[in-house]
């Protein structure tokens, strides 16, 4: 049994419970209500956690040295850094970066609205994260009915800590979520907390037909999106809705940056001009950068925001692309045996043709040897993912 939260924290549950369902535009659902009011998310939160510190980075703060902008950071509905660098104490300011986190209570109110869980049914969760996630679904579902995949060892002792001090059961293992759990399955739901950039084949063998698959998207172009899939006995197919941007899964990450990996001296680039400005493509559109990024693949972009240069590169770090701005028009340098910034600009005009397309009209369908990605119909593929 979980105990009521206390008293002062109970004018900040109410407080943050307004603030998800003006996120959401609605009363936040009775049954995540209640366990909200009892499942108090600072009980969840490390001591030390990281805050933006306005300039781009992150700055730790820590409950004993400030209590209450730690407690503020608890009841608000945003994220919350909650271990930095894999948990390898940074050089400096300038080498931190973020690998877990707290997500924002709209999101995780938003995301188990999504999985539709009932009583009796059990669920898996990937990416366990600080417990608070696995924590509610404990209180919704009872005993024996939450499991959860953890891949950093020390985040899953102290989610361990928290759910076992809060008295909720949860079945903690640490290691690859993408592998799942065979020993736990099958399972009627499966909820991920870090974004894919393909659906593992083990989520779907354990899965029982008629379930969902509830995961955050991550593209080399945007990690933004939620795909909910429906399993069925030979595939599962599903839609992508505007929500979320979660840490990809480590299995998937890729740390590349342009001199380092892609750029290098002896590369002669060819050079041209256009009119289609950068911005369009990998701008504040949203829409846009995560249509692009379905239809490419493997592109990711990175800005000069000195020189107002946009990068364009692929992830085998063998073509690349520079844009730099020339009055009215923009220069732009290819090198490779790819032309990227030709096919950044057909995948524009692609988007356009199709009336701008945002996440709800594209769908993944997943077979036991293949996943596609397609527009408003399964039969209107995209491309194939590798």
């Amino acid at each position: 049994m979980t105990n009521p939260v206390h008293r002062p924290e109970q004018a900040a549950v109410r407080g943050l419970l307004r603030a998800v369902g003006d996120e959401l535009g609605g009363p936040v659902p009775t049954e995540w209500k209640e366990a909200i009011k009892a499942v108090p998310r600072h009980c969840f939160l490390p001591e030390r956690i990281w805050l933006e510190d306005g300039d781009g980075g992150y700055a730790p703060c820590d409950i004993q040295r400030d209590p209450e902008r730690w407690f503020e950071a608890a009841y608000s509905d945003v994220p919350v850094v909650t271990q930095v660098n894999d948990g390898v104490e940074p050089d400096g300011p300038d080498d931190v970066w973020p690998s877990s986190s707290a997500s924002a209570p709209s999101i995780v109110v938003r995301m188990l609205q999504d999985l539709d869980v009932k009583p009796g049914m059990n669920v898996l969760e990937i990416g366990t994260g600080t417990g608070w996630n696995a924590a509610l679904l404990a209180h919704r579902l009872g005993a024996g009915h939450v499991s959860s995949v953890e891949v950093d060892q020390e985040v899953a002792r102290q989610a361990c800590g928290s759910l076992n001090a809060a008295g909720l059961s949860v079945d903690v293992l640490c290691g690859d979520g993408v592998r799942g759990w065979m020993l736990r399955q099958p399972f009627d739901r499966i909820i991920s907390t870090c974004s894919v950039r393909h659906v593992p084949k083990a989520w779907i063998e354990q899965t029982t037909p008629g379930g969902i698959i509830l995961t955050p998207w991550d593209n080399p172009m945007l990690c933004w999106g939620l795909l909910k899939l429906i399993v069925g006995p030979d595939q599962a197919q599903g839609r992508f809705s505007p929500h979320s941007a979660f840490m990809l899964m480590r299995g998937q990450r890729r740390d590349l940056r342009i001199f380092r990996d892609v750029v290098r001296d002896d590369h002669v680039p060819d050079e041209s001009s256009m009119s289609l400005s950068p911005h369009q493509v990998a701008g504040d559109d949203w829409e846009a950068r995560f249509a692009l990024g379905l239809k490419l693949g493997d592109v990711w972009t990175a800005w000069d925001h000195d020189s107002g240069r946009l990068w364009v590169a692929t992830t085998d770090a063998r073509s690349w692309a520079a844009v730099d701005p020339d009055g009215e028009r923009f220069i732009v340098w290819q090198h490779g045996p790819r032309r990227l910034w030709d096919e950044m600009e057909a995948a524009h005009r692609w988007w356009e043709q199709h009336d701008r397309p945002g996440p709800e009209r594209f769908g993944l369908t997943v077979t036991r040897s293949d996943q596609w990605v397609w527009l408003d119909r399964p039969t209107d593929l995209i491309r194939a993912l590798p």
